[in-house]
């Protein structure tokens, strides 16, 4: 991808067909690449968004949509206080220009944050409640005096405060990944369907209200939960394969709302605050088989050869001829080939 004409070439095959028809928001250069062990790759990633950048300048299409990369939260070195948030030292020389690109473009800054790390790492001081958006009694920020009544918002503004302490302040930041298992093995305390079905639906809940973290309180969050389906052939830890709403076969976890008989008769999101899902006057059983299908799309936009981890795509579809506005869509798998096992494990993505 650093080769500006296959970038380009790449991009003429696999975006620009594509629009208007359907909504390509941005293009994802690689997956949590800087805390990973290949310096070689995070040297290359920034060149490589770079070349696909100036691939979507030539083709006149940079406007509509943009180019990102998705982090872990394991690039932060602290993250509490929120407003102490800061970036590993060894990551700066990657980080800074990397900063400036997203600057410079416009382009979000991507995070995979996941609360249920920190509270499987310390259960006896990270509160449950604190996690799962559950009433209690919150944290308040020693130095800006801001109450935050979840650890997601509290991640969210300790990546705003580490961004910051690099110079800039005018880069947005989402949520690429969020998620919480139903299962886990003995040791992975919390992983419970209850737990989940309180944290995703809790989270919807929020996303609904337009919610900003307190840090940002006028920028809706912009969250993409993980994931639709459990990935049963999926390495390592039991968690790792049950982060799902639904069973591989389709059947459902647990409820968090999403079924036919509680989905409101006028409309239906998930997702994206600032991309709601709307579709008044439709069956909810019909709403609800809608949803499945388009969140379960995951499309990796990669050139011949790339693997999974390096790149991917954060995609919104307006479907034309329909009262569906847009749907946001990212990270699941869709049949055959797609429900292959998933990409790596999450573990490094925790954070307190």
């Amino acid at each position: 991808m650093m080769d500006l004409s296959k970038a380009l070439a790449w991009i003429k095959q696999n975006v620009q067909p594509y629009l208007p028809l359907t909504r390509i928001t941005c293009v994802t250069v690689g997956n949590e690449v800087l805390s990973g062990n290949d310096t070689a790759l995070m040297a290359n990633l920034l060149p490589a968004m770079q070349s696909v950048y100036q691939s979507l300048v030539a083709l006149g299409i940079d406007e509509q949509v943009s180019v990102t990369t998705a982090h872990s939260f394991a690039i932060l070195a602290n993250s509490f206080p929120p407003s102490s948030g800061s970036f590993r030292h060894d990551l700066y020389h990657y980080l800074q220009p990397l900063l400036n690109f997203h600057s410079q473009t416009k382009s979000p800054f991507l995070i995979n944050a996941y609360p249920f790390f920190a509270y499987k790492a310390d259960p006896d001081r990270v509160p449950l409640q604190y996690a799962l958006f559950e009433p209690n009694p919150g944290v308040t920020d020693p130095i800006t005096n801001l109450k935050y009544d979840n650890m997601l918002y509290a991640q969210m503004d300790a990546a705003y405060s580490a961004i910051r302490a690099m110079g800039h302040t005018d880069i947005d930041i989402r949520i690429s990944e969020t998620g919480w298992p139903s299962m886990g093995d003995p040791e992975e305390e919390g992983a419970t369907p209850e737990n989940a079905a309180a944290y995703n639906g809790n989270l919807l809940k929020r996303i609904a209200m337009n919610q900003g973290t307190p840090l940002k309180p006028s920028v809706p969050i912009d969250v993409h939960v993980f994931a639709l389906f459990n990935e049963d052939m999926k390495p390592g830890p039991t968690s790792e394969r049950n982060y799902g709403l639904f069973y591989p076969d389709g059947s459902p976890v647990y409820n968090i709302g999403l079924h036919g008989s509680s989905l409101p008769s006028s409309y239906s999101y998930f997702s994206s605050s600032s991309q709601r899902t709307v579709c008044p006057n439709l069956p909810s059983f019909f709403l609800l088989l809608l949803l499945l299908v388009l969140l379960s799309l995951n499309w990796f936009f990669r050139p011949a050869g790339e693997d999974d981890t390096r790149s991917g795509s954060c995609v919104a579809l307006a479907l034309a001829g329909s009262s569906l506005r847009s749907v946001r869509i990212q990270h699941q798998q869709l049949f055959g080939e797609l429900l292959r096992p998933g990409r790596r494990s999450r573990e490094k993505e925790g954070g307190v």
